[in-house]
Order: C-alpha cells, then sequence, then structure tokens
C-alpha cells in the first residue's frame, strides 16, 4: 500500500465500518490513522488492484506493543489534533467517548508496574510474539475471485518471515461477523469480547508454520520487494 491508495482505503472503512468508533472520528482523523501502517517498521499494508483500480486492501502489525510505541512517538500529536477536532464537532460522540472510553484509556495510562512484582505471563506467551490482523475489505465485485484469501496468506507469510509465532484477529459475532470464513480456513476460536458499545466480539488465532513467501516459494521467486 502506497500513500496514493489512502482515499480508497479511508472511504471503504467508512463504507464498511461506519459504526467504529475511529470511522466516527471522521475521514480525517482515519486517514492519520492509517498512514500510520505505512511508516511503522512492525506493521504491514497491502493493497489489491484488479485493471488498475484497487479492490481490497489488508492491514495489520507484527508487533502490537512497538508498533503502539511508534504510533505515538510519530504520530501521537497528529492523531491527538485529528481526534480532538472529531470530538469537538461530534458532541454527541465527545459525550460517548467520556462515558465508555476515556475511563479506560485513563486507567491504562495510570497503570504502573510495582517494583518487585513480575509482569505476568500470558498463557500462550511460550508461543512467540504474534502478529494481528486489524482490518480486511474486499470490493463486492471482486469477491469470490480468492481476493480476499491471497491477501490473508500474503499477511500470514510476511508475518512468519518477522519471526511471529501466531496471528490473530477479531470479527463481529452472530450474523455480519466472519467468523465461519475463517473456521473454513483452519483458523481456531480462542475467546469473545466486547466493545465499550457492547457489540460482542470473536477472536480467532492461527499458529504459523515455517516462515515462507508466499507459502512453499522464496521472496526472489515471487519478486516481492523486502520488508521495510
Amino acid at each position: 500500500m502506497d500513500p496514493e491508495h489512502l482515499p480508497y482505503v479511508v472511504r471503504e472503512h467508512l463504507r464498511l465500518f461506519p459504526d467504529g468508533f475511529f470511522a466516527r472520528l471522521g475521514p480525517g482523523f482515519l486517514a492519520a490513522y492509517t498512514r500510520t501502517y505505512l511508516t511503522s517498521p512492525h506493521a504491514l499494508a497491502f493493497i489489491a488492484v484488479a485493471k488498475q483500480q484497487p479492490v481490497g486492501y489488508l492491514v495489520g502489525v507484527t508487533d502490537p506493543a512497538l508498533h503502539r510505541r511508534h504510533v505515538l512517538r510519530r504520530h501521537g500529536g497528529t492523531l491527538l489534533i485529528r481526534a480532538l477536532g472529531g470530538l469537538a464537532v461530534r458532541p454527541g460522540l465527545l459525550v460517548h467517548f467520556l462515558r465508555t472510553r476515556a475511563p479506560r484509556y485513563y486507567r491504562k495510562l495510570m497503570r504502573r508496574q510495582q517494583p518487585g512484582q513480575a509482569t505476568p505471563v500470558a498463557p500462550q506467551a511460550s508461543l512467540g510474539p504474534g502478529a494481528v490482523l486489524a482490518h480486511i475489505a474486499v470490493d463486492e465485485s471482486a469477491r469470490s475471485l480468492g481476493i480476499g484469501v491471497d491477501l490473508i496468506e500474503r499477511f500470514v507469510a510476511a508475518s512468519a518471515i518477522a519471526g511471529c509465532a501466531r496471528v490473530s484477529l477479531v470479527t463481529m459475532e452472530g450474523p455480519g461477523g466472519a467468523g465461519p470464513y475463517y473456521e473454513r480456513r483452519g483458523w481456531r476460536r480462542e475467546g469473545g469480547s466486547s466493545t465499550p458499545e457492547g457489540r460482542r466480539l470473536l477472536t480467532y488465532e492461527r499458529v504459523l508454520d515455517t516462515p515462507s513467501w508466499p507459502p512453499g516459494r522464496t521472496r526472489q521467486e515471487t519478486g516481492e520487494p523486502p520488508l521495510g
């Protein structure tokens, strides 16, 4: 994905995921947020093109903690200004933010490791670092052509090359969610959660095998550029 693709990605994100909090902050914030995937060494962004027109995209991260650090250091100021601007012109969204997200963000910022306290280890930490597939979308006109599968497999292969032991994603529960799609392709359901708005989400995971690009081929054979 290149910067020139951002208008398409933002437009599709707003169309397909209009109820997401970042989408409700407006296209300016969403464009700045999506740009972080292009500048972070711990993120991947793919665009699918057919007949010289974009028809799908995927963004994700290979190390969530390091990606968040990159976002805060390089883009934090811009994102804060964009977010405040979006909240200022959407009073209802501002009230919603103060009621649902502000307390949670405050607790995260104020949480400190106590001296001598061991850092909790997640049950799956022994598997190694995990990549996160954040967003994927394919135009209706280009579906059933294998584009979604190709985008996912490229992200999975690149994550394995980056040293990740697994890939996870979150999708909505019930109608409108993509859980059955991922289950048919070997992803394992790992649990559920809820958004501050009360929407139920399901988490899926895929354990990675030996790195390949795409599976069974080398990067040189496919002509793919080095990951940056």
